[in-house]
Order: C-alpha cells, then sequence, then structure tokens
C-alpha cells in the first residue's frame, strides 16, 4: 500500500498537490519540499502548483461565504465563536489577516468565509489571496526541500520506532490545539471587557 502511495505521488505529484493544498496543507506541501529534494518534482514548480492549490481553496470559501451568509448561519451555528473571532481579527488587522490566516489552525477555513460575509472587495480579496498562497508555499516547501534528508531520515526512524513516535506527534498536536484554543479565548475575553 505504502509503494503504491509512493507511485501515485511520483507519477501526479502535482495534481496531488494542488487538490491537497485546496484542502489544507502543510503535509501535502511538506511531501512536495521532500519530492523536490529527491528529483521527482521542480521545486518552483511545486510552489507555483502549490501556491495556485491555496488560493483556490480560499477563494472557494470567500464565495460560499459571499452568497451563502444564511445558509452558514444557520449550519455552522456551532462555529459562531471561530466566526466571531474572525471578524475581530478581520476589524484589528485588516487586509495582514488574510497572510496570516494560513498558520491559524481552526481558522483557516473559517476566516475567508467570515471575510466573504463581509463587503470586503472581492477583487482585492483575490489579488491578496493569491500573494499569500505563494508565500506560504515557499516558505514551507523550501525548507522542506533544503532539509529533504534529515526528513527523511526522521520519518524512517518514526516508522521503525512508532510507539515513540505516536505518543509524541499526539502531544504536539494537543499543544497545539491548547494554544489556539487559549488565543482564542484571548480575543474573545477582550472583546467582552471592551463591551462592558
Amino acid at each position: 500500500m505504502e509503494e503504491l502511495f509512493i507511485g501515485w505521488l511520483k507519477e501526479y505529484g502535482y495534481p496531488i498537490l494542488f487538490l491537497w493544498s485546496i484542502l489544507e496543507g502543510e503535509l501535502g506541501l511538506i511531501m512536495g519540499g521532500i519530492m523536490s529534494h529527491t528529483g521527482d518534482m521542480n521545486l518552483f514548480m511545486a510552489i507555483f502548483v502549490a501556491g495556485l492549490g491555496g488560493f483556490a481553496g480560499d477563494q472557494i470559501y470567500f464565495y460560499i461565504g459571499r452568497f451563502n451568509k444564511g445558509l452558514i448561519q444557520r449550519k455552522l451555528h456551532k462555529q459562531r465563536r471561530k466566526f466571531a473571532i474572525a471578524h475581530l481579527l478581520l476589524k484589528k488587522y485588516g487586509w495582514t489577516i488574510i497572510f496570516a490566516q494560513r498558520y491559524m489552525y481552526g481558522l483557516r477555513t473559517v476566516i475567508p468565509m467570515s471575510i466573504g460575509i463581509t463587503k470586503y472587495p472581492g477583487k482585492q480579496f483575490a489579488i491578496i489571496n493569491l500573494l499569500s498562497a505563494w508565500v506560504w508555499a515557499a516558505i514551507t516547501i523550501t525548507p522542506s526541500y533544503f532539509l529533504g534528508a534529515e526528513i527523511l531520515n526522521l520519518l524512517s526512524y518514526a516508522k521503525a520506532h512508532w510507539y515513540f513516535a505516536l505518543p509524541l506527534a499526539g502531544g504536539i498536536l494537543y499543544a497545539v490545539h491548547s494554544y489556539f484554543i487559549k488565543l482564542e479565548n484571548h480575543f474573545l475575553q477582550k472583546r467582552r471587557n471592551r463591551n462592558h
């Protein structure tokens, strides 16, 4: 199964990278960097394709927000907290939040939808989004390209010692999740304090 997956990556690397980037894809970008390191992809083409995928994904979320405001409010009522935070961030940081949202766990899909709900100009969002996507792709793929051998060695070690790797990966994910929950609470508390 693993060899089949690697075979697909080598044969259809760019389309897979594009789709992975649409769906949310730091792991896909790291894969693109490693494959550029091994010579199965071209570094600049990988950055270009991944950036287009990230751009396409956020444009989809933006226009979901723009044309489905009522549906979002009905279907995503459990995400109200995240939408409130996204609106706060947009008010406070303006267009720079379009750059920053790619690195914000849990808000990456909510922020473009949230911006789409507002009257923010679609053309302006698209331009900033495209530049942001290529920057995101470059600063994720390039280190993976240069550190390709080290990452492959680490993956090989993790596969051989999965009983250490799994708890460590779980601990890191838990820590990242907890940090962003605290950050969300911080923004919401500041908003409450301002409203009192």
